[in-house]
């Protein structure tokens, strides 16, 4: 018996238009890529044409303690690239690390110019650490604080014939103690004084130095809490300067009821009666 062998099946050929179609996909393709490098190799060659290196720079804003020159020359050497390339970010800390600058704005200008606007610090105070952060040398030179309460180095020389408050306290108290120093300032005042020096232990408590030598304990407290106290003693002491003809030495206004009273030139060896009658004058004004 004989039996017939199985018919063997082909494989279907691609077709003649199917190979044309990838054959098209793939020059599209490779056209696009071409293309695109085409382009980048020309912005490359474009973006170092000498027309964009930066040619220029026009300062705006504040140059009270700099020149425009100094300016430069201290910024430039921190910028790189042109037009394109330059980092702005970069640009403004340059403009920024330069001595007096607050705050800086760099922005091009088309095709090769920068434009810079500065904010200078407007000095209000200088500052000096107190002992414990001098201790540790995380401050331990004198800087300057400006009107926003913000620590910053310059050469003190320049604010030398500028009559300004010491400010010195635990690091980043500098706002806290500037807010202080302007809510006392106008209290002092009434007394023919302004205040040299103003501190604040890391404890917390204020001390007032003023321009006539005398140092005043203010104790601890809010601004309101340590205006009150202040108030009271100038509302009083005037009694007492005014009966010894001394002025004021030290005083500590932590007492409760009062305070503690040192007047240049007078013994602290009085009599009894003259301790209670200057101490029943300074409570009574306490008390009003």
């Amino acid at each position: 018996m004989l039996r017939r062998s199985p018919t063997p099946v082909l494989a279907a050929e691609p077709s003649a238009d199917a190979e044309v179609r990838w054959m098209n996909v793939t020059s599209q393709v490779l056209f696009c890529v071409a293309a695109v490098a085409a382009v980048l190799l020309l912005l490359q060659w474009l973006v170092r044409q000498p027309v964009f290196q930066l040619r220029g720079i026009t300062v705006m804003g504040d140059v009270v303690h700099n020149s425009v020159a100094t300016i430069r020359a201290n910024a430039l050497p921190a910028m790189a690239g042109n037009y394109f390339t330059m980092d702005l970010q970069q640009s403004q800390k340059a403009f920024s690390a330069v001595p007096w600058v607050r705050q800086a704005v760099v922005q091009r200008v088309w095709p090769n110019r920068i434009r810079v606007q500065l904010e200078e610090h407007r000095v209000a105070a200088m500052w000096s650490p107190d002992e414990a952060t001098a201790r540790t040398g995380s401050s331990a030179i004198d800087q300057l604080v400006n009107t926003h309460g913000e620590v910053f180095d310059a050469n003190l020389g320049e604010v030398e014939d500028q009559e300004l408050i010491t400010l010195r306290g635990p690091e980043g108290s500098a706002a806290q103690m500037l807010t202080m120093a302007r809510t006392l300032m106008p209290v002092w005042n009434r007394l023919q004084a302004t205040v040299d020096e103003l501190s604040l232990s890391g404890r917390g408590s204020w001390r007032v130095q003023l321009d006539t030598g005398a140092v005043i304990e203010l104790g601890r407290g809010s601004p309101a809490e340590v205006l009150v106290r202040c108030e009271q003693f100038v509302a009083t002491v005037g009694q007492l300067t005014e009966r010894y003809q001394r002025p004021v030495q030290y005083a500590d206004l932590r007492h409760r009821d009062g305070y503690a009273l040192r007047l240049r030139g007078i013994s602290t060896t009085l009599s009894a009666a003259e301790r209670a009658a200057a101490d029943s004058k300074i409570k009574r004004g306490t008390s009003q």
